[in-house]
């Protein structure tokens, strides 16, 4: 049976494999150097984050590639330790509710499947509340999550108001005693003001029945598109308090370092990583196997 490690570090090949190329030398020149910074810009770390790797690599005139991994392995991690927190659903509020944001494509409706399905296996009754009723598609998308993990899905009817069907799926997770409510809101950010009326609407309106939901407002963001993440971040996080990242599809990206440049913007702690399409795919989020995979360092 193929490992967590296993299945990550091959996920994220595309992206060590350029690092790898450019940290095989046989001397650390400014011809090594050069390379060196080229390959972490074009994994998307950041031109800031990525110079500043060079010149600690050049002040501490390593002399080897296993040198270069390690100096890197340690700098990488010390950044990146303090947004690597764990998801916590409290158990004193009951639902815990977590609004799911993110543009459409990113993976938001089935990363919450895949977390729908991961808490069950801890014991915690879970539904789902479909509430981007403009899309169809997205409604059947979380109805068929619900069935593929035997949870409930509180849907409101197509084209109704969300914080409305947020209302109602939130007084239905209580009268159940569910411990957890997803909300899966929408993601149409190419019309960010009306997208953000209606997520304040809907905090506003769920809080009418728990004046402290949401609970967790989680970003899902697809590492394919690489720095454009940064954007949505900032547009997501103008619009709602996020607590939290999900970062989707890192098997099929050459940009899996913008986990870097975004822990170095935003400083906004990251829960999960998914290498694929399986409901055990999705993973808590952990810096030293990350940063070795990012590396193509062996996990030993």
């Amino acid at each position: 049976m193929v490992s967590w490690w296993q299945k990550f570090k091959k996920g994220l090949e595309k992206t060590s494999s350029q690092v790898s190329r450019a940290l095989t030398f046989t001397k650390l020149d400014d011809e090594a150097l050069d390379k060196i910074e080229e390959a972490l810009i074009l994994s998307d770390m950041g031109v800031k984050r990525s110079m500043a790797l060079r010149q600690l690599l050049e002040k501490r005139r390593v002399q080897t590639t296993q040198e270069a991994q390690q100096v890197l392995y340690q700098e990488l991690c010390k950044q990146l330790d303090s947004v690597a927190q764990p998801f916590v659903v409290t158990a004193e509020k009951k639902p815990f509710v977590i609004l799911m944001v993110g543009v459409n494509g990113a993976g938001k409706t089935t990363t919450i499947g895949k977390l729908a399905y991961q808490m069950k296996k801890k014991g915690l009754k879970v539904s789902l509340g479909a509430i981007d009723t403009f899309r169809m598609a997205a409604i059947e998308q979380l109805q068929l999550w619900g069935e593929k993990v035997g949870c409930p899905v509180y849907a409101g009817e197509q084209g109704a108001d969300p914080a409305g069907a947020a209302y109602e799926a939130l007084q239905k997770a209580r009268k159940n005693k569910e411990d957890v409510l997803f909300l899966d809101t929408a993601g149409r950010l190419q019309n960010k003001k009306e997208l953000m009326e209606e997520l304040k609407k809907i905090i506003r309106v769920i809080q009418k029945i728990d004046e402290t939901a949401p609970h967790a407002v989680l970003l899902t963001l697809d590492a394919t598109i690489g720095q454009n993440t940064i954007s949505q971040v900032a547009a997501f996080k103008e619009m709602t308090n996020v607590t939290g990242l999900v970062m989707t599809k890192l098997d099929g990206t050459a940009k899996g370092g913008i986990l870097i440049a975004l822990a170095d913007q935003f400083h906004i702690p990251i829960h999960y990583v998914c290498i694929g399409e399986s409901e055990e795919d999705l993973h808590d989020f952990s810096v030293q196997d990350y940063v070795k995979g990012l590396l193509g360092i062996d996990n030993e």
